[in-house]
């Protein structure tokens, strides 16, 4: 029964923040936001949307992964219900991490289907957009860095480690746009209509 919940419960890194919080001691939903944007897991957690977080309690919830600890009531202000993590949420959790630390997975983000595209548009408006993302990258690098910098010595690097991992695929990030638009820039990555269709003929050839 464990086995069968744990392979149909979906797992996102919201879920794992709500399970991992609900794990250290029992919170509302507001307070789980709360402490998400304290320690800073905003940076690799999207919640945004407080609609999100309950949206993920509810399928937890309903999953046997947490449970209602009690509802808090307070004269003038709206019942707030405390959730806290199962015996099996838990369970889950630590599974969870270990999948995720040992295994490599496949993900699919927006940037390389826009890369494998990228010849839809021309090499010149290409080489202007990659421009604005090099600059946006540039910008994040530093603000990255200057957070670094405020909390090095405060924050013990267990707390710092999913920033240091942004920071390094980020870093790598920077270093191959900086490289396609030099290439784009010199004429050493180039295309336009004429060579596109030559190339298409090749490839419809060989099939």
């Amino acid at each position: 029964m464990t086995m069968k919940k744990t392979n149909t419960t979906q797992r996102s890194p919201l879920a794992i923040a709500v399970l991992a919080l609900l794990t250290e001691e029992p919170m509302h939903p507001y307070r789980i936001q709360q402490l998400i944007k304290e320690r800073g897991k905003d940076e690799v957690i999207n919640v945004r949307q407080r609609t999100n977080i309950y949206q993920t309690i509810d399928r937890l919830l309903r999953d046997g992964l947490i449970s209602v600890r009690e509802t808090a009531r307070e004269t003038g202000k709206p019942d707030r219900t405390i959730y806290e993590a199962t015996d099996e949420g838990r369970g889950v959790l630590a599974q969870w991490l270990r999948e995720i630390l040992s295994t490599p997975c496949e993900e699919f983000p927006e940037f390389p289907v826009a890369v494998s595209f990228a010849p839809m548009l021309t090499s010149e408006d290409t080489t202007k957009q990659l421009e604005t993302r090099l600059h946006a990258l540039e910008q994040e690098l530093g603000r990255l860095d200057s957070l670094f910098a405020t909390h090095k010595d405060v924050i013990p690097r267990l707390f710092m480690l999913e920033m240091e991992y942004k920071r390094a695929m980020l870093v790598a990030e920077l270093e191959w746009v900086g490289s396609v638009v030099m290439d784009l820039r010199t004429g050493a990555l180039t295309w336009n209509d004429d060579w596109l269709r030559e190339i298409t003929k090749q490839f419809e050839s060989r099939g």
